[in-house]
């Protein structure tokens, strides 16, 4: 599984417009050009961890949402992955899941 930094840009500019910060705050931010920023939104440029750490917390965030779009902060963090998979997945995908699910819960129940 390679790196999709067109998809870590995308998260970087949408968490930003959410803010309500342009290109050119970011830039600044990062002493770097706006047609840097821009590279990096449209996933032109690999970031570095360095570059994504100041961008995380320039966003009030961590770098793992950036990367890979969860928080595992938040408590339904885990609902949010399980529906992403359950999204890919064809019809008999889902029921294997369901099924091996049901499994995990009847075998693991009382012994919290």
């Amino acid at each position: 599984m390679g790196v999709d930094y067109r998809r870590i840009g995308r998260r970087i500019q949408e968490r930003r417009r959410a803010l309500g910060r342009t290109q050119d705050n970011l830039a600044e931010a990062l002493s770097v050009s706006v047609g840097y920023v821009s590279q990096l939104e449209r996933g032109v440029t690999k970031i570095n961890l360095d570059t994504l750490a100041a961008i995380s917390a320039w966003l009030g965030c961590g770098m793992e949402e950036l990367l890979l779009g969860v928080n595992p902060m938040r408590a339904d963090y885990l609902d949010a992955e399980v529906q992403r998979l359950c999204a890919r997945m064809d019809e008999r995908q889902k029921r294997l899941f369901l099924a091996i699910g049901e499994d995990i819960l009847r075998l693991t129940e009382g012994k919290e």
